[in-house]
């Protein structure tokens, strides 16, 4: 009978052991990764990097986005509110306010670039509502992505596009703090700079074929490569964005955050944000079948292995919470088929000849204010002084759009105002829908139809597969291997790490937490 006590007891105290919340959480978002990249690779990654992540975790393969607007800005907040666009209200990083035609910037705040325009609190928020001394810190090399990441509170650093320092602002603190100062002074991230970007594999171990810019092992460069369409990035910053370094100066940003703030050193948890956009950058650029977006996932797969051994030797494996994920896929280059390829559309031109449709149709006037994001934002206040019916006039716009070639669905914001969509693509547009920011005609182009942007063979923002699925992957904290290949929606990601973290789940969460990592 007392060994059978015995036993109880341990399992009861084994059992709460394993239920501890973790003392660090650390997300890691490697933008436009898709969801078959880390098998696709999988020969040439090492076994400490994203390996490590992919059989020593959860593994959930089918995670999707279930919208349309997979842009960075609007996928990380889902990530961090667990919220649709609907709800968070983060369609893009910029809108046109209809009372003054203004355009507004979503990271525009009173004081600065900061979180004055985001609408639902973020997980970091509600860790350190929850309490005081949790540590909140955010890393990435764009402003906007720290910013949606972090929310309205916590460390928030960003790299500044022209010096390649890092950097914050008013509305997060007075001043960096010294050792970040310090990191600037001594250039510290210009040291990951060099003269010439040369891949780290042979050449025949590469899956990718095609490349512009990076030396490889045996040949210099690959014959007819289009030297017009050359990456020649003038500012330090932007030199970080379009090489590898721009991920490594993350990772080493990371590093120091870890120790200089004591990041998982108490019984408080504590959260670690980290958003790779060098590799959207590199992969908008050249492509996701080019040699350069390979051989960056290697770089930062070798990176991801000693920042591992670098975060345990910190934190113990078992009390801390890694999420690998992306923030949306992305589509094939456009170029692809170097001797056909394939239409864009022109946003500008789409601007101009919708314009003149509306002058013949109610006169001269400036009656489209832009575009963005697939969205046309048209005069309020031309068509309320002409004394026209908003409604009919979006309708009219809409049903004319519908004409131009590489355009799928055209949908009027009357549509998504006064009707629900419970299914087609009609309910992905309208997950993306946020009435007071999002444009009067929403577009839907065609499967594989990007926009036309200089220097951008791929791009993400559709509701195709290829955008919207992105791998998801819990690594430690007590929470073993294991593969789930259900769909898993991606707001679920916050309110599950909220319910491992014992925090309120975001205020404006829609998602469950993941069934399989309820304990």
């Amino acid at each position: 009978m007392k060994r059978l006590l015995t036993i109880l007891l341990l399992l009861s105290i084994g059992l709460q052991a394993s239920a501890k919340a973790p003392r660090l959480v650390v997300q890691l978002v490697v933008s436009s990764m898709r969801a078959g990249d880390l098998e696709r690779y999988e020969d040439n990654l090492s076994e400490g990097g994203f390996k490590r992540l992919l059989y020593g975790g959860h593994y959930f393969p089918y995670s999707r986005y279930d919208y349309q607007q997979t842009t960075t800005p609007v996928a990380l907040a889902t990530l961090t509110t667990g919220a649709m666009p609907s709800m968070h209200g983060v369609i893009g990083e910029s809108w046109f306010d209809y009372t003054d035609n203004s355009l507004v910037r979503l990271t525009a705040g009173r004081r600065g670039e900061g979180g004055y325009h985001l609408v639902a609190p973020t997980l970091a928020e509600s860790m350190r509502h929850h309490d005081a001394q949790s540590r909140t810190v955010s890393l990435a090399l764009d402003a906007t992505s720290a910013i949606v990441m972090g929310g309205r509170e916590g460390e928030i650093f960003w790299i500044d596009s022209a010096s390649g320092e890092w950097t914050t602002s008013l509305y997060y603190t007075q001043s960096i703090p010294e050792w970040v100062a310090r990191s600037n002074r001594e250039g510290y991230n210009l040291s990951y700079l060099l003269p010439d970007w040369r891949t780290i594999l042979p050449k025949e171990q590469y899956r990718n074929t095609r490349h512009d810019d990076i030396h490889l092992t045996v040949e210099t460069r690959r014959k007819g490569a289009q030297t017009a369409r050359r990456i020649q990035p003038q500012t330090a910053g932007e030199k970080l964005c379009y090489t590898p370094a721009g991920n490594s100066v993350v990772i080493g940003m990371a590093k120091q955050a870890i120790a200089q703030f004591e990041l998982g050193k108490d019984q408080t948890t504590d959260l670690l944000n980290i958003c790779f956009d060098a590799s959207r950058y590199i992969t908008q650029a050249y492509g996701p079948e080019s040699i350069e977006a390979e051989d960056a996932l290697y770089r930062l797969d070798k990176e991801l292995a000693d920042f591992l051994t670098f975060l345990f030797a910190q934190v113990e494996e078992e009390n801390c919470l890694v999420i690998l994920t992306s923030d949306h896929g992305t589509s094939s280059s456009y170029d692809l088929k170097e001797e056909q390829p394939t239409d864009r559309f022109n946003a500008q031109q789409f601007r101009v000849i919708i314009n003149g449709f509306l002058n013949v149709r109610y006169g001269t006037g400036t009656w489209v204010l832009g575009y963005r994001d697939q969205s046309l934002y048209l005069n309020h206040n031309l068509i309320y002084e002409r004394n026209l019916n908003l409604e009919e006039v979006q309708n009219e716009v809409a049903i004319f759009a519908q004409q131009f070639s590489g355009v799928s669905h055209a949908v009027a914001a009357s549509a998504f105002r006064s009707s629900y969509f419970s299914n087609g693509y009609a309910r992905r547009m309208q997950n993306s829908f946020y009435p007071r920011r999002s444009g009067d005609v929403i577009l839907n182009l065609i499967p594989g139809q990007i926009e036309e942007r200089d220097l951008v063979r791929s791009t993400s923002g559709s509701m195709y597969g290829y955008d919207t699925q992105v791998p998801l992957i819990f690594y430690g904290n007590r929470i073993g291997a294991n593969r789930t290949n259900r769909e898993v929606s991606m707001t679920s990601v916050a309110p599950t790490v909220a319910r491992l973290a014992e925090v309120a789940v975001p205020e404006a969460s829609e998602g469950a937490p993941i069934e399989e990592l309820m304990r």
